[in-house]
Order: structure tokens, then C-alpha cells, then sequence
């Protein structure tokens, strides 16, 4: 019989409705009903594309004898990480502080005041490699919370404490300067890999923000390395196995330093995110490396994440059914050379075996190859090597598919906009700027009430319970700031300002101007988590300044650039010494530094020629943040176009920055050499 998790809308927590554990989702009522039964509260946080929760699942929430366990001595909530990441941080962060490390699963146990007392992340059904069991914790546990109960609940408070006193050292709430951003790059130059590309050892994380930071150094600087490490590691990762030789598409990351075998399951984020660098990348160089992935990865993302509603689903999973009935791994995307043969024939799989990397002993389990594209000497026949890919993804196609988590997440729908938008813009692909338009549309009709005020997430076109945090706000502002750069429509420069009136009133701390991850409004947890550095996407604190500085630079509003500035303060503080953790606050800063510039594009219509051409070129230009407004003279749609006619009867382009205005120009290729960092 299905328990209180049938009704949720996150497909993580359906997963779970019918187990034989009494789960509760989080809800005051949970607690309320572990102080009337006078019992702790176990929490279990995870997500639906998280292999190791899937494994603790089925080991011990779908055993009966542990539910009875469970059931008995313990209220257990089951939380969706990516429906609530406040609750995911404030008790991630207790798990870290108590024990050096975290993850997911992430099981914790409360008091029924929701005060954690004791930690771990996955706990096997039987002892293993010095790790109890969870039956033993759970055991453990239940005898600790009867018979030292005083104990217990001083811990608890303790650690709450401690919590309450990890207050951000914040700096002097000023923007950093170009000191502080040579010691970011040159602190990212030593943690560099220079054999392979990325940062740091085993495991590989796409830095996609830190990417972003770089190109922008280099726009504004001229700095070589900077662009040099960006351009080597965007090559690597799309050659290696993280990126889908076949589909297009990133894997979340590389378990080893070389990029070769990827944890398999594909995120909406970094996907929207490295679409963005690559599309940015190809404007910086005009690599063809660069604009193919671009392309493929938007393509990717519509055909493979887009749901019936126009948004964009979460994640597909990492397992799949091998065919013989088993969820493996990556058992959608390996091959082994017998496959290869069965497909193509001999003489195309030995072709294919070479291009994609395929050998005999495998580089994944059991003989299998991850597909990549070694650079090796001599030339394919670009024509074959189309065919090839084009039948592998055809026979790929009827193997069973990995699952997709439909939920609807506004912040990661803001990055897809704002990655589909610019790369259909740059790439002559209106389709993809259609996608976005679609995107944007669902988040305006679901996800905003009529005081803008966002709801995080959706599914199969019903809004879910829980409010936005401040990354969805930022990150879907993002999107719109983008989509009305591209499409010329101002409606999205003005959803954007509802946004982030919001941010201004509700998410920053007005004595100090730091950011909340939750509204001052929300609902209560035993801290206000507040986190500025860069995880898997930007952090809702560095998004927002990036945010309110281009809402700014399109408005001229005085308090929104004032916000951003002192959020700024922080990248100030933690820019020189951790800059891989703070990328997205680095590349704003960048764009504080360059103004950032206003461009205005005025034509007698959008559509016009001559129009079209000064506005390319504007959207092309690779200053950091620049902001563009595209419209017709007298056009009340954007500030920027006020006062700005055509010269000589032809369109024309004004670019202004610190308050001062170049003289107007006709001349696409002047707009060029202007906004060319």
C-alpha cells in the first residue's frame, strides 16, 4: 500500500511512495508527530538521478524487516534535494562541519525540533569496510535517544550552535579590483592541469563557471593563459567520455583526472551551462570544436530534456536496463567492439573502434568502451564518420533508454534559456531561440503568481509547493536578461525587474548587503542557509550580482547596481583564495570592471537588414556583461533605446560605458572592433 509520498509531484519522492517505509515528506506535521510519539526523525535527502540512493533504497527502504524497524522508532522524512535546497544545505552543511565530508544519500538524524544529533551519507544493509550497517545505526541510535536522552539532545543543541556561528566573514562589502582578480587567475593557474585540462585531480567537475571567467579575463586583459586553459579544457572535455560522442550532451563528470570514464547521468545544468562556455568560446576563437558541441548540446537539451509543457526536465539517469533486466551504469552509452561489429559490419567497426577509441580490454567494466575522440595522427573520411555516428545512435536508440526525472526546476530552466537564446542567436538557429521563448513562457504562466514572487519547481504542468530560493530567482532573471538581449522584446527586461526587486527586498541583508539562499519570508529552518561559493551551477549569491548588474547597466537603476556591488564584496574576500569555487562572482566582477558596456541597436524595424546586422555584431561582441537593446527609434521597450535616433535615415548602434557615450556608428564592422573587449 502506497504511503504519504504518493501524492508528491517530485519523481524522487515517488520512488519511494511505495516502499514499506512510513515516509512523511517535510512538513511540520513530521515533527509534530515525532513529539507526540516522542521519537527522533530520520531524513533521508537524496535525488532521482542519484545512483547510491538508488542502492540504499533497494538494500534497505524496500527490505521489510528494516521499514518495521523504521517504522516503530523513528518518523521518517524523505526529502527531494533539488525541490528543497535549503533544508539540503542547512543539514549538508551540519554533515560536513561533524564528519570532514558529505554526499548523497544524506541521512540524518533529528530531535523532533529538527536539531540534527548524528550523521553519515550511505549505510549498507550489512557491516562493510569499517561501516556499520544501517541497521546497527539505526539500532544504535533508537538505544542512545532512550537511554542517554539528555545526552542527545545537548549534542543536538551544540551542533546547532555551532551552526548559528559560521556567520560569512564578509569583507568590506566592496568590488573586487584588478589585484584581486590577477591573484584569482593566478591562484587558478596553479591548481591547473596543464597535461589534460580542468582543474585539480580525480574527481572531474566541468568547471563551467570558472570557464566563463576566463573568457572574459582575456576580452578585457588580452591575457593569454587565461584563454589558453579555457580553450584546452573545453577541447579535452569534449573529446574525452564525459561529453556524448554520439548524442551530443555532458555526463555530470570524470571519475578519473582524464576525462575518460564520466558518472553517466546527464544534468539540465551543466548542460545549459556548457552550452553557454562553448557557444563563448566559439565568439572568442570561431573554434569549430567550440560551435559544433555548442549546437549538439542545445540539441541535446531540446530533444532529450524538453517536456510536453515546453520546459526542461531536471536529468536523465546514470543506470539503465543492460538488456538482461539488471539497472548498470552507463548501460546505455558503452560499447564493446563485438557491438560495434554487430552494427556497422567489420570493416566500419574496425573505422569506428579508432575514431571513438573503442579497444579490446575496454576502458568502462566488463570490456566495454566509454566513446571518445582521441586525437590521433592521419585523416578519416568526415563523410564515414558521419555514417558511423548517425547508425551507432540509431542502434543506441533501441536499447532501453536511462530515466528522466521530469521535474521542472525554475533556476535550471533560466540557465537553459540563457544558454538556447545566445547560442540560437549566434548560430542563425531561431528554433532554439523558439525553445527558449517556450521555456520562458511556462516559468511566467506556472511558476510566477502575481506578485512575481517564483515556485521552485513543476511536473506535467502543476506547480509544486515549494517556494523559489534565491538561485531561481537569479538564474531564471539570467534567462530573461538574455532572451531580451536576443529577441528584442522588452517584456523579459521587465519580468526580470520584478525578479530582482525581489532579491533587493526579500533575499539581502540590508546593514551588510549580503545574500540568503531563502526569502526573508520563508518558512524557518534551524539556520538561514546563506552559501556564496559556486557548487554544480552558480551559487543564488553570485548569479544575483551578475543579474543585477545587467538589469542595471539596461535601466541605469542606482540600487540594483548598489546591490550587486556590495554582494561583490564577498568574491573580494574569497576570489584570491579560492577561485575555483567562485567562478560566476570572478566573471561579474569582470563585467563591473568593463563598465559593463550599454549597447543600443536602433533600425527601422528588427527585422531589417541593416537592423539585423548591427544587432549580431552587438550580441557577437565579447566585452564582459555587455548588455544590448535592440528596437526602434522612440521605442518605450527599452531604456537604452530613449533618445536614440537613426543616423543619415540608416540603423545604427550606440555603445556607452561609465557614463560615457562613443559617437554612433553604422558600421558593423566599428561595432566589432568596439566591443571586442
Amino acid at each position: 500500500m502506497p504511503n504519504r509520498l504518493a501524492h508528491e509531484t517530485s519523481p524522487y519522492l515517488l520512488q519511494h511512495a511505495d516502499n514499506p517505509v512510513d515516509w512523511w515528506p517535510w512538513s511540520e506535521e513530521a515533527f509534530d508527530e515525532a513529539r507526540k510519539r516522542n521519537v527522533p526523525v530520520l531524513l533521508s535527502v537524496g535525488y532521482s538521478s542519484c545512483h547510491w540512493c538508488h542502492v540504499m533504497a533497494h538494500e534497505s527502504f524496500e527490505d521489510q524487516e528494516t521499514a518495521e524497524y523504521l517504522n516503530a522508532h523513528y518518523v521518517s522524512v524523505k526529502v527531494d534535494r533539488e525541490e528543497r535546497p535549503d533544508v539540503d544545505a542547512v543539514y549538508m552543511e551540519a554533515v560536513q562541519a561533524a564528519t570532514g565530508q558529505g554526499g548523497w544519500p544524506m541521512t540524518v538524524f533529528l530531535t523532533p525540533d529538527a536539531e540534527p544529533f548524528y550523521f553519515g551519507t550511505y549505510f549498507p544493509p550489512a557491516p562493510r569496510q569499517g561501516m556499520p550497517s544501517f541497521r546497527q545505526v539505526l539500532q544504535g541510535v533508537h538505544q542512545a535517544w532512550e537511554e542517554r536522552r539528555d545526552e542527545v539532545t545537548e549534542v543536538a543543541g551544540k551542533i546547532v550552535r555551532d551552526l548559528a556561528g559560521r556567520e560569512i566573514s564578509y569583507g568590506d562589502a566592496q568590488t573586487p579590483g584588478e589585484e584581486e582578480l590577477a591573484q584569482a587567475l593566478l591562484g587558478l593557474t596553479r591548481e591547473y592541469d596543464p597535461q589534460r585540462g580542468g582543474f585539480g585531480g580525480a574527481p572531474k567537475f566541468p568547471p563551467s563557471m570558472v570557464l566563463e571567467f576566463l573568457l572574459r579575463h582575456h576580452a578585457r586583459t588580452g591575457a593569454e593563459g587565461a584563454l589558453q586553459m579555457a580553450r584546452d579544457t573545453c577541447e579535452r572535455m569534449a573529446r574525452g567520455g564525459m561529453y556524448d560522442q554520439l548524442g551530443g550532451g555532458f555526463a555530470r563528470y570524470s571519475v578519473d583526472r582524464d576525462w575518460v570514464v564520466p558518472h553517466f547521468e546527464k544534468m539540465l545544468y551543466d548542460n545549459a551551462l556548457l552550452c553557454r562556455v562553448y557557444a563563448h568560446l566559439w565568439r572568442s576563437t570561431g573554434s569549430e570544436l567550440a560551435r559544433r558541441v555548442a549546437l549538439e548540446t542545445a540539441d541535446f537539451m531540446v530533444r532529450e530534456l524538453r517536456t510536453n509543457e515546453g520546459g526542461f526536465a531536471s536529468a536523465l539517469d546514470a543506470d539503465s536496463d543492460d538488456g538482461t533486466g539488471r539497472h548498470v551504469e552507463g548501460a546505455c552509452y558503452v560499447w564493446t567492439p563485438g557491438q560495434l561489429r554487430e552494427v556497422l559490419g567489420e570493416q566500419d567497426a574496425d573505422l569506428a573502434a579508432q575514431v571513438f577509441g573503442v579497444t579490446e580490454e575496454g576502458t568502462f567494466e566488463e570490456g566495454a568502451s566509454v566513446l571518445q575522440l582521441p586525437v590521433r595522427d592521419g585523416v578519416f573520411d568526415a563523410g564515414k564518420v558521419a555514417s558511423i555516428r548517425e547508425r551507432l545512435l540509431a542502434a543506441r536508440a533501441e536499447r532501453p533508454a536511462p530515466g528522466r526525472d521530469d521535474k521542472v526546476v525554475a533556476a535550471w530552466n533560466g540557465l537553459a534559456i540563457a544558454a538556447l537564446a545566445e547560442t540560437g542567436a549566434y548560430f542563425d538557429r531561431p528554433d532554439l531561440v523558439e525553445a527558449a521563448v517556450a521555456a520562458a513562457d511556462l516559468l511566467v504562466r506556472l511558476h510566477l503568481d502575481e506578485q512575481a514572487r517564483l515556485t521552485r519547481t513543476s511536473k506535467d504542468g502543476h506547480a509544486g509547493a515549494n517556494s523559489g530560493v534565491l538561485e531561481d530567482y537569479a538564474d531564471v532573471a539570467e534567462g530573461f536578461l538574455a532572451l531580451a538581449s536576443v529577441t528584442g522584446e522588452g517584456v523579459w527586461l521587465e519580468f526580470a525587474g520584478f525578479l530582482l526587486d525581489h532579491v533587493v527586498v526579500r533575499f539581502t541583508d540590508p546593514e551588510s548587503g549580503a545574500l540568503f539562499d531563502t526569502a526573508a519570508d520563508a518558512e524557518r529552518l534551524i539556520r538561514r542557509p546563506q552559501d556564496p561559493t559556486d557548487n554544480a551551477a552558480p551559487s543564488g549569491w553570485t548569479a544575483a550580482a551578475n543579474a543585477l548588474l545587467s538589469y542595471a547597466a539596461h535601466t541605469g537603476s542606482e540600487p540594483h547596481r548598489t546591490a550587486a556591488e556590495r554582494a561583490l564584496g564577498v568574491v573580494k574576500a574569497l576570489g584570491p583564495r579560492v577561485p575555483r569555487f567562485i567562478g560566476w562572482g570572478l566573471a561579474a566582477a569582470e563585467a563591473v570592471l568593463d563598465g559593463p558596456r550599454e549597447v543600443a541597436i536602433v533600425g527601422p524595424a528588427l527585422d531589417d537588414e541593416g537592423t539585423r546586422a548591427l544587432h549580431r555584431t552587438a550580441l557577437l561582441g565579447t566585452a564582459p556583461g555587455a548588455v544590448v537593446a535592440a528596437g526602434v527609434p522612440g521605442s518605450e521597450e527599452f531604456p537604452l533605446l530613449a533618445d536614440r535616433p537613426l543616423v543619415g535615415g540608416e540603423p545604427a548602434a550606440y555603445v556607452c560605458r561609465n557614463f560615457t557615450c562613443d559617437a554612433p556608428t553604422t558600421d558593423p564592422d566599428r561595432l566589432s572592433t568596439v566591443l571586442s573587449g
